[in-house]
């Protein structure tokens, strides 16, 4: 592990030390893959009913997807604005830092790094383990206990895939793109032949008004931006991006446009061969839809979700551990973070960070009150960033900005943005509230970790203070944890090619 901030040589040879840096190796395909292969999880094969539920209808319903994709949208188009114009990595930590400065930015940081990342983590991987299991277990249910272990098994790879090699990452993520739009395409052919077959009964009367809950469609659209979350993470790895300001907003537009296609026409053929009924009363619409239409295929299905889990879980930790490598280099998290492998290129103190707290999570920790508690603040710290985008405007008017959207485009997303903030204050005010008190211990974090100058020589130490009196010591150390860290990976997946 190297520390890329200092510059000074080689204290036994006396020797300069070359500089180590994080490269440029995301090009457009892979920005694209990253965008795609993060937002498509594991949601539409296995539960697209909430919109249903709270749309009322068929047709409302597409109308949901849709104007949730042209939203979803508007707030790519933003990030892509200040991904051009702030040329660091690290996405929405980053922006509110330059916006609104250490101390806002920090509370994100906080709420991210003790809940959201690992929850959000353990709950991908959760279902990961599920459906890579559920073909071995039909038709009997999988033990949790086994559940837990292949998650854990599904982490630790992620994991050290991310440690071992930038080039690898992104061409597995590449796969797994195009695998889960593989699965999606299987979905759509077959459905769309019934829909030309004259298999139309399930949209007719599909806008019938008496059906629609108009009190329900702001929890339709909820459902529907939380579907589409995840056209931000090319924005937490800016400073690996090939000639960012093209290849940034290029991505970001092509993947957006793909996703949405993607899921209103999956829609289409679930209600080509299933009913509004059927549909609601499925727990996993894909496998019902492909037992309906494919027979003995369905049991791929489980394969693809799991497969299309693991490219989530894959692009999230590509993602975030660029936002800790960043918040590490500004001086808000123990320098070590920001250190990067010598030979590999990658920041990897930033990326097996999350380890121990995601496994913590998913042994003792109850995951989805968790996420449940911090949903919102998502949306709140989003609609922050893009406000600082419109602060930006009026008070730095001269910075380069290569590309440049409509101010309306910025205003019409925060304002959806504060929507769902304060919708989920009104349909749930107590775990929003838990959630918003959670974050606010960010405050007294910040002036204890942060802002008091006066700490134990302990504390210093740790925080990385003192880094660089023991940075040959930290890098003994980092090298033993990768040797046993990599022993442990060959001895699970012996096939693992050494050029890692």
């Amino acid at each position: 592990v190297s520390d890329p901030l200092n510059s000074n040589g080689d204290p036994h040879t006396g020797a300069p030390e070359k500089k180590v840096e994080l490269r440029k190796k995301v090009t457009l395909l892979r920005g694209i893959s990253i965008i795609i292969g993060t937002i498509i999880g594991a949601g539409i094969f296995i539960s697209p009913k909430g919109i249903l539920k709270n749309s009322g209808s068929v047709g409302m319903s597409l109308v949901v997807w849709i104007a949730c994709g042209i939203l979803s949208l508007f707030g790519a188009l933003s990030y892509a604005e200040l991904g051009t114009c702030i040329k660091k990595s690290g996405g929405h930590y980053t922006y509110i830092l330059e916006a609104f400065g250490p101390q806002v930015a920090f509370v994100r940081l906080w709420v991210d790094m003790i809940a959201i990342r690992p929850a959000g983590l353990a709950v991908i991987a959760l279902a990961f383990g599920r459906y890579i299991l559920e073909p071995i277990f039909m038709p009997c249910g999988v033990p949790e206990i086994a559940i837990k272990l292949a998650t854990t098994i599904g982490i630790t790879m992620v994991m050290y895939l991310n440690s071992m090699s930038v080039s690898w990452t992104a061409r597995i993520q590449i796969f797994l793109t195009f695998s889960k739009l593989l699965a999606i395409a299987i979905i759509i052919v077959p459905g769309l032949y019934q829909l030309f077959k004259g298999e139309t009964k399930n949209f007719e009367n599909a806008f019938e008004v008496n059906t629609v809950d108009l009190s329900g469609l702001p929890l339709a659209f909820y459902s529907g931006m939380y579907a589409y979350a995840g056209w931000f993470y090319l924005n937490f790895v800016t400073e690996e991006v090939e000639n960012p300001e093209r290849t940034m907003p290029l991505a970001i537009c092509i993947s957006m446009v793909i996703v949405m296609i993607c899921y209103t026409m999956t829609n289409v053929a679930y209600y080509t061969v299933m009913s509004a009924e059927e549909l609601l009363a499925s727990d996993a619409v894909a496998v019902t839809f492909a037992e309906k239409l494919m027979g003995n295929f369905s049991v791929a299905v489980p394969v693809f979700v799991a497969l299309s889990c693991f490219g989530s879980m894959n692009g999230c930790l590509f993602a975030i551990s660029r936002m800790f490598y960043v918040a590490s280099r500004e001086g808000q998290l123990p320098e070590v973070l920001s250190m990067i492998h010598i030979r590999r290129h990658t920041p990897l103190p930033a990326v097996i960070v999350l380890y121990p707290i995601t496994l913590l999570i998913l042994f003792l920790g109850d995951i989805y009150s968790l996420l449940n508690f911090m949903s919102f603040l998502r949306w709140l710290f989003i609609g922050v960033a893009v406000v600082g985008l419109i602060y930006l405007r009026y008070t730095r008017p001269d910075m380069p900005r290569p590309f440049k959207v409509p101010i309306f485009i910025p205003v019409v997303f925060s304002f959806t943005c504060f929507f769902m903030v304060f919708l989920s204050l009104y349909s749930d005010p107590i775990n929003t509230g838990i959630g918003f008190a959670i974050s606010l211990t960010g405050i007294p974090a910040y002036f204890i970790f942060i802002h008091f100058e006066r700490k134990p020589k302990w504390f210093q130490k740790l925080s990385g203070q003192r880094l660089h009196k023991c940075k040959w010591e930290s890098s003994e150390y980092a090298q033993k944890f990768l040797s046993s860290y990599t022993l442990i990976i060959h001895i699970m997946m012996p096939d693992m090619p050494s050029s890692f």
